[in-house]
């Protein structure tokens, strides 16, 4: 018999939906999404079945739609399918398979919600995908929203099966001899998340037995917690942070008096588009010569002598530009300068400041072009260690009225790649191994900048 009175609970207490909405279920065809349907229909809600065919098993793919057509007709539901080019798509875009497949199937789910007229999307995942989530976000690096994984609910995507584990939902389907396809992606280890369900999880579990009743109770902690500090700051903001004339001002007074101070003043810059390695920046130069300047994207902060001072900048001269380059980009113009792109498969290389070659297999696109950022920091190339741009403009005596005009590209992941002019990033050499030549030339520069010895 199915938990149906568990899974009703479990929906009412998150608040995930009401009876009178209708739900557009994602099911691929695997145990997890297969006991969402049937949960779905035992339980008189109004639903719909989208499939995604991303085309990257061969007659398994085929066997998998075709084996989810007939489940939503056996339910008597609407069915809705999609064929994506998964592979063309990743290779053009320069992203993992992974994040192909994720990106199309959003997309499509949202575009049939929205012409079908769903209320939400419902996603398969379960207690063990949550695990899984919290372990890659901290391999990564994540800060308190990473610590607890998935939501039940996140706009309008919904994921009504966390009360269930992988164990759970398999023990159901066998019980109620419910049939499913079995994808066989999901053993290969040639994934990141893969890597940790099939080769950290069960090490883990050797030594904690009941892993996933312990992350559970860790996960809603983590969510209380940014709760929690979410108050805080607000409380904080409301306190210390005052608007006049769509400018912000914050004491610098009361920024040394918080505690912790790094991460509080990070949560009250947030907002305004600064990234931690700025905000840690920011502190080391509160007691240093007013005027110091900080760029995000959207603002910049002005240390003045006893206050912060924010405000944006979209309308001044001295904003932070952002310039999307994608892969189909042959030219792209940034402050008065153009830069070209083209391809080879040519290893030989003039050495020349105006020009950067690199390894194209590691470009994930779309990449950036921009003014430099504090906190920005790259390993020049020939050396191992990082180097600040700040102290990299400051030995190779850059005018400070012309540090803004220099063009900083930047990789998909956030990597410095090549300071346009100037200095190219070690980590996007030509080796060995490189296949593929990507090379970027500054042209037509207006700004006159002299190398001084």
């Amino acid at each position: 018999m199915l938990p149906l009175q568990n899974f009703k609970t479990y929906i009412n207490q998150y608040a995930l939906f009401t009876e009178r909405d209708k739900i557009l279920l994602a099911v691929s065809g695997g145990k997890d999404s297969v006991l969402m349907a049937h949960l779905f229909k035992l339980s008189g809600f109004d639903f719909g079945i989208a499939h995604c065919n991303f085309n990257l098993r061969a007659d398994e793919s085929q066997r998998d739609e075709t084996f989810v057509k007939m489940l939503a007709s056996t339910l008597d539901v609407p069915f809705y399918v999609t064929h994506f080019k998964t592979k063309e798509f990743a290779a053009t875009h320069k992203v993992s398979t992974q994040m192909a497949a994720r990106t199309l199937r959003y997309e499509w789910f949202e575009k049939i919600r929205l012409r079908e007229q769903y209320d939400y999307i419902a996603l398969a995942q379960h207690q063990d995908d949550a695990v899984e989530t919290v372990l890659l976000n901290l391999t990564r690096g994540t800060g308190i929203a990473g610590l607890h994984g998935i939501l039940p609910k996140r706009d309008k995507l919904i994921r009504p099966l966390l009360f269930l584990s992988a164990a759970d939902i398999a023990g159901l389907i066998h019980k109620e001899h419910i049939e499913y396809v079995e994808d066989s992606s999901n053993l290969s280890t040639n994934y990141a998340r893969n890597k940790i369900r099939l080769n950290v999880i069960p090490y883990l579990k050797e030594i904690n037995p009941n892993l996933d009743e312990t992350f559970r109770h860790n996960i809603q902690r983590f969510a209380d917690t940014e709760l929690v500090l979410q108050q805080v700051v607000a409380t904080l903001k409301e306190k210390i942070v005052k608007e006049r004339q769509g400018k912000f001002y914050l004491s610098i007074k009361d920024i040394k008096e918080l505690s912790p101070r790094h991460l509080l003043l990070f949560e009250l810059l947030r907002p305004f588009g600064f990234l931690e390695p700025v905000v840690a920046e920011l502190l080391e130069g509160l007691d240093k010569q007013s005027g110091t300047t900080f760029f995000s994207v959207s603002h910049r902060v002005i240390v003045d002598r006893e206050q912060l001072i924010i405000d944006s900048v979209a309308d001044q001269a001295s904003a932070v530009k952002n310039v999307l380059i994608h892969p189909d980009l042959e030219a792209v113009e940034f402050l008065g300068s153009r830069i070209t792109i083209t391809q080879s498969a040519d290893l030989n290389f003039k050495k020349n400041s105006s020009m950067a070659y690199v390894d194209a297999d590691k470009l994930i696109f779309p990449l950036i072009l921009r003014s430099w950022q504090h906190g920005d920091k790259f390993k020049p190339i020939g050396m191992n260690s990082y180097k600040k741009l700040s102290d990299f403009f400051i030995d190779e005596k850059v005018p400070l009225s012309e540090k803004n005009k220099i063009p900083v590209l930047i990789n998909g992941n956030g990597e410095l790649i090549w300071i346009a002019g100037w200095r190219q990033d070690n980590r996007y050499k030509l080796t060995e191994n490189t296949r593929h030549v990507t090379i970027f030339e500054l042209r037509n520069l207006h700004i006159t900048i002299t190398k001084q010895s």
